[in-house]
């Protein structure tokens, strides 16, 4: 289905290749910032001096010692968190470009997430443990031990799910992981390191390793994907009646000479107001989904290189899409010019449901 969005390219891209786009969440706030193996954060606006939407400014690069695997913003479009190869959890202060460890894993750290509910940073690193900080109080941080290593994260306004090797995934409580930083809090620095049972422990249903997981916008489940070309909806809800309701997909394929050529689904992003979500694939398709109805909604053109990373705006308005080869290693063969930022300034209509009025 064609679309009928208006696209266009941010200038002054990273010169690696991007691991991460967030846009803010601060309501109607065009900000949005990447993080990419070129060792730099860079803060965007979508508006120009005069506060009309054009083609992207960079505003700030906040320049790290290691490649940056993940960033979010925190409480507001002033501050920013930050993580990758050096090993360490940053908060970074835009206005005056200041950066401030938190703590430091013992191997690189894969994902952060801000819950702005309870003012919680949660770290998931390769060294199978979450870092949970509380950021309104001079607080320690937990340290809780995961049985695999991460992959994504990704979090409601009271849960967080944790996507692990060997198809794990586990739900916490966020009001039990804030309980356990006062706990910490309590301890002396060195006595921080916390076991906590899970809300929920799962098995993904999907056959093959996870690459991203997204959460509802209205707090009820999430969809998962992997890097064999599918992606699997479920609901938190334990009981056997919602559990019947999940559901797994084939997408990110493409027929090349007669063969099936299966590619991984990078990236997921739900919309804040449909509840809908966009999936991207290393075959350089964005693609919209009704998870409620099973349908797919609508397909975009192919990009020139695989899709690193999605994120709706706030209000629904910008889907910010990544394309970026070499994203999933930091590979050093990306060419000038093949990482780009796209932005769709999406239709009234284009993603809503299936069965939306």
């Amino acid at each position: 289905m064609t679309s009928s969005s208006n696209q266009f390219v941010v200038a002054s891209p990273p010169t690696d290749a991007i691991s991460a786009l967030k846009f803010s969440p601060v309501p109607n706030s065009t900000r949005f910032v990447i993080s990419s193996w070129d060792k730099n954060v860079y803060l965007y606006d979508l508006r120009d001096e005069n506060g009309d939407v054009g083609e992207g400014k960079l505003l700030q690069i906040f320049q790290h010692g290691a490649p940056v695997l993940d960033v979010c913003f925190g409480a507001n479009d002033d501050e920013i968190f930050s993580t990758g190869l050096d090993w360490d959890v940053r908060r970074i202060d835009v206005p005056t470009s200041m950066q401030t460890v938190l703590s430091s894993h013992e191997a690189g750290v894969k994902c952060v997430v801000y819950s702005k509910e309870l003012s919680l940073v949660v770290s998931a690193s390769w060294d199978s443990t979450l870092h949970v900080h509380r950021i309104n109080a001079d607080s320690t941080s937990a340290v809780i031990p995961l049985p695999s290593k991460p992959f994504s994260l990704s979090l409601t306004p009271t849960k967080l799910v944790v996507a692990m090797a060997s198809r794990a995934l586990h739900i916490y409580d966020l009001k039990s992981l804030a309980l356990i930083t006062d706990q910490a809090d309590a301890q002396p620095p060195q006595v921080n390191r916390v076991d906590v049972d899970p809300w929920q422990r799962r098995e993904s249903s999907l056959k093959f390793m996870t690459r991203a997981v997204a959460c509802m916008p209205d707090d009820a489940g999430y969809a998962s994907s992997s890097i064999e070309g599918r992606v699997a909806v479920e609901w938190f809800d334990p009981s056997a009646e919602s559990q019947a309701r999940k559901y797994a997909f084939k997408c990110h394929r493409q027929t090349v000479d007669d063969v099936d050529v299966v590619y991984p689904v990078n990236a997921l992003a739900f919309h804040p107001i449909h509840g809908t979500f966009a999936s991207g694939g290393g075959d350089g398709v964005v693609a919209l989904w009704d998870g409620i109805a099973k349908r797919r909604i609508r397909q975009y053109q192919k990009y020139a290189s695989s899709v690193a990373a999605l994120s709706f705006s706030s209000n629904g308005k910008y889907l910010g899409i990544a394309v970026s080869p070499g994203f999933e290693d930091g590979k050093d063969d990306v060419s000038e010019g093949t990482v780009k930022i796209y932005i769709r300034e999406l239709g009234e209509t284009e993603a809503r449901g299936k069965g939306a009025k």
